[in-house]
């Protein structure tokens, strides 16, 4: 029997649902909604099923994350693995200065962070390295999150 480990490359932008573009594009692996559907969390349409998009990974594989910034905001990108949904998501806190643009953000807020305080340039094209756990999972999911030290995705800590 082939051990395989089903991964959805998800992307959640900022936690206020719009029907906007989104502020990124995840290029590899595809969303787990397609192109144009990344702007609320946690997975680029509030509480929404999971799609038929589903990008397999052997366990502990070393893959590259690709994504497009659109709408550049300051702070930076995370990197995040659930082993059985998306309920292991958690905001970062802001730790210090929360009423500026300078706020001290918590990077490795849980154990489902994989790569935090991916540098944020003035937008285009993003790629980061990670490994993922190695552990065989029929619901996991991947998440990139742009983390904006001007607006939330960030809790008040």
């Amino acid at each position: 029997m082939k051990i395989a480990s089903q991964l959805l490359a998800l992307v959640s932008v900022t936690l206020l649902a719009a029907p906007a573009l989104a502020h990124l594009e995840l290029e590899d692996p595809p969303s787990r909604y397609g192109p144009g559907v990344q702007k609320s969390a946690p997975c680029g349409m509030g509480d929404g099923p999971r799609s038929e998009n589903v990008t397999t990974f052997r366990p502990g594989q070393t893959i590259t994350v690709r994504w497009n910034e659109f709408i550049n905001h300051p702070g930076h990108y995370r990197i995040s693995f659930d082993p059985d949904g998306q309920d292991d998501f958690q905001d970062p806190a802001c730790l210090a200065e929360c009423d500026n643009g300078n706020m001290e953000i918590e990077l490795y807020t849980n154990e489902a962070v994989l790569l935090d305080g991916i540098e944020d340039r003035d937008g285009g094209d993003y790629s980061a390295e990670i490994t993922l756990p190695d552990i065989e999972c029929d619901n996991c999911t991947l998440q990139v999150v742009q983390v904006m030290t001007d607006k939330p995705p960030y809790t008040l800590g």
